[in-house]
């Protein structure tokens, strides 16, 4: 019965494609809309997907249109432009989020949606574009009861597991904790390690110490594969996302009335090297930033 819910997908980023392509492998009758990514677009042409030009067509043609872009500004255009998924939006119809985006802007949008009798979800995503492919992303789900029920056999077509968080923008608010989590210990090896350098410790016996221990992880191992063997897409997320994600993280704290000291820390470590003009590198890479900021090098 899943195989003929309709999908549409607006998105075809380095995640979006995995996930567009295993919604149209699985059965699922999919719809996109036309990408600078010209080859994503042709491969899911090639695989039986439908194109169309704009989001309101992408919404009049689907059951749930899932949206996975860089930024909440992107997704209230796409939502709410001239040409948006809410004008072209049938009573019943899903849009699913599947973007890092502000839960502030995230329960505005549901608001303005069930006006619609539209439901809205958040389905922010962890793991890397591999997984996408595979079909095996994590994913964060904020919805009512209802809406989870409906959605959770199509994201299992792209995501190995999948958590209901509780209800609209919890979802968005769990990924933007686990981003501070991250990325706050991403500023803490850069750190540690440049004062390791500086102060006659190499990043490899650093990571002799480190690693099998209790403070080793996957995200640990990933970001010394670039510090230790150079590989630039040991970890495919930029230092500008980073930073906007870390944005968001201020305004979510401000919203619930709480300071976050080391949250405005991690964020001002991330925008400060998205200011040098590596907003485009990889989060490892501000390893390299912090490093020369401080007069030294780790290779």
């Amino acid at each position: 019965m899943t195989a003929r819910i309709s999908t549409g997908f607006i998105g075809l980023g380095m995640m979006g494609h995995g996930m567009a392509r295993n919604l149209v492998t699985k059965g699922f009758p999919l719809t996109v809309m036309a990408h600078r990514r010209r080859e994503a677009v042709d491969d899911l042409l090639s695989l039986g997907a439908s194109e169309v030009a704009t989001p309101a067509e992408v919404a009049a043609a689907s059951d749930i249109v899932f949206i996975c872009v860089g930024s909440s500004a992107q997704v209230e255009s796409l939502v709410r432009g001239e040409a948006g998924l809410a004008i072209g939006a049938r009573p019943g119809l899903t849009i699913v989020d599947c973007s890092t985006s502000d839960p502030n802007s995230t329960l505005m949008l549901a608001a303005e949606l069930a006006l619609l009798k539209v439901d809205y979800a958040d389905a922010p995503l962890s793991r890397t574009p591999k997984e996408a492919m595979d079909g095996t992303l994590d994913c964060m789900v904020g919805a009512d009861d209802a809406v989870f029920a409906r959605i959770e056999p199509v994201i299992a077509a792209w995501a190995g597991r999948i958590v209901h968080v509780g209800k609209v923008g919890d979802g968005h608010k769990m990924k933007l904790l686990n981003n501070f989590v991250s990325l706050g210990y991403a500023a803490i090896y850069a750190e540690a390690l440049a004062l390791g350098r500086k102060s006659g410790i190499e990043p490899a016996p650093f990571d002799s110490v480190i690693r099998g221990g209790r403070m080793d992880c996957g995200f640990y191992q990933t970001f010394m594969r670039y510090v230790l063997d150079r590989d630039e897409n040991a970890h495919k997320f930029s230092i500008g996302n980073a930073a906007k994600d870390l944005r968001y993280l201020e305004a979510m704290a401000d919203a619930a009335g709480l300071a976050n000291p080391i949250g405005n820390a991690v964020k001002n470590t991330f925008a400060g090297a998205a200011a040098t003009g590596r907003a485009d590198h990889y989060v490892p890479m501000i390893s390299d930033i912090v490093a020369a900021g401080n007069g030294t090098k780790l290779d």
